[in-house]
C-alpha cells in the first residue's frame, strides 16, 4: 500500500505485515519526519520492534511530509479549503491531525484501538489521541506537552541551518521529502510564533486511561526531563524511561535498550 486518499489528499501509507492476533503498532513521525525517516543508520527501528513484539505495524506521513500531498500556500495565511486547512498550521495543528486525520486515517486501514509509537511532534500527536480516542496502549518518545525555551532555541537553530547559503540541510531532507520545504516550513513556523508559546496538553493527559510508557534522551536537544515530569504529575500511572548517551530520538540513539522496553512493556497487552 503507497497511499491512502482521505477528503481528496493522498497520505503516504506503509506497512509492516505480521500476526493478526494481536494489536497492531502504529508509528507517528515527528516535526520532520515521514514514512521514509524511520529508517537511518542502514536499519528500520519499527520493524524491529514489530518483529520483537510479535505485531503488525502501519506507518505514514502526514501531509506536506514525505509523499504525501503537499499542503497549499503553506507559509500563507492560515485558512480553510473545503476539508482541509491550508496555508500555515495554527497551534492546534497536533490536535487537528490527533483528533481529525489520525481518527479517519485508522478506519481507512481498518485498524481499531492500536498501539501507538509516536515521536516528537507524533508523541504529542499519540498523547492527544489517546485522551479522547480509545487505544490499547501509547508509547511517547520524546513528547512535548508544554514549550520549552531549550525547544525553541533548537527550532531557531533548524531555521538557520536551513536557509545557509550551502543548501546542505535541504538537500538531507530532499532524501526523504518530495516537497522538502513544505516539510519544514509547516514545523519551523508554528513552532516559532507567538501563539505557540501558550501551547500545553498537561491537562489533557490527564485523560490517558491506556498504559502509558514516556521515553526521553537526557541529551535531548529540543527538551528537557521537565516533559516526562509533567506527564507523570499528570497522570501517576505513566511508566517513564530515561536513556542516556541519548538525544532527541532515542530509536536512532539507543535502538536495542528503546525496543528492549518497549516489548517488555506491551508483554501484557494483546
Amino acid at each position: 500500500m503507497n497511499s491512502i486518499n482521505l477528503r481528496g489528499v493522498n497520505l503516504e501509507t506503509a506497512h509492516i505485515p505480521g500476526p493478526s492476533d494481536r494489536t497492531p503498532l502504529v508509528f507517528l513521525h515527528e516535526g520532520l519526519g515521514s514514512v521514509g525517516m524511520w529508517q537511518q543508520k542502514g536499519r528500520h527501528w519499527p520493524t524491529e520492534l514489530c518483529a520483537a513484539t510479535g505485531r503488525a505495524g502501519w506507518l505514514y506521513s502526514r501531509r506536506g511530509y514525505g509523499q504525501s500531498d503537499s499542503i497549499e500556500d503553506v507559509r500563507g495565511p492560515s485558512r480553510r479549503h473545503g476539508a482541509w486547512p491550508i496555508g500555515r498550521h495554527t497551534p492546534d495543528y497536533m490536535h487537528q491531525e490527533a483528533l481529525r486525520v489520525l481518527p479517519e486515517w485508522l478506519r481507512a486501514v481498518g485498524v481499531q484501538r492500536p498501539v501507538l509509537v509516536g515521536h516528537s511532534d507524533g508523541a504529542t500527536i499519540a498523547l492527544l489521541h489517546a485522551s479522547q480516542c480509545p487505544v490499547k496502549a501509547c508509547i511517547a518518545m520524546a513528547p512535548h506537552v508544554f514549550v520549552e525555551n531549550k525547544a525553541l532555541t533548537a527550532i531557531e537553530q533548524a531555521r538557520l541551518a536551513y536557509c545557509a547559503e550551502d543548501g546542505l540541510f535541504r538537500q538531507r531532507l530532499a532524501r526523504f521529502h518530495a516537497d522538502p520545504d513544505n516539510a519544514f516550513w509547516q514545523w519551523n513556523d508554528v513552532w516559532l510564533s507567538e501563539a505557540f508559546k501558550a501551547f500545553d496538553i498537561q491537562d489533557d493527559c490527564t485523560r490517558i486511561a491506556a498504559p502509558l510508557l514516556c521515553v526521553q534522551g537526557v541529551d535531548d536537544e529540543y527538551g528537557t526531563l521537565e516533559q516526562l515530569d509533567a506527564i507523570q504529575k499528570a497522570n501517576p500511572a505513566c511508566t517513564r524511561m530515561e536513556l542516556a548517551h541519548c538525544g532527541h530520538s532515542p530509536h536512532r540513539d539507543q535502538p536495542e535498550s528503546l525496543t528492549t522496553a518497549v516489548a517488555q512493556f506491551l508483554e501484557s497487552i494483546d
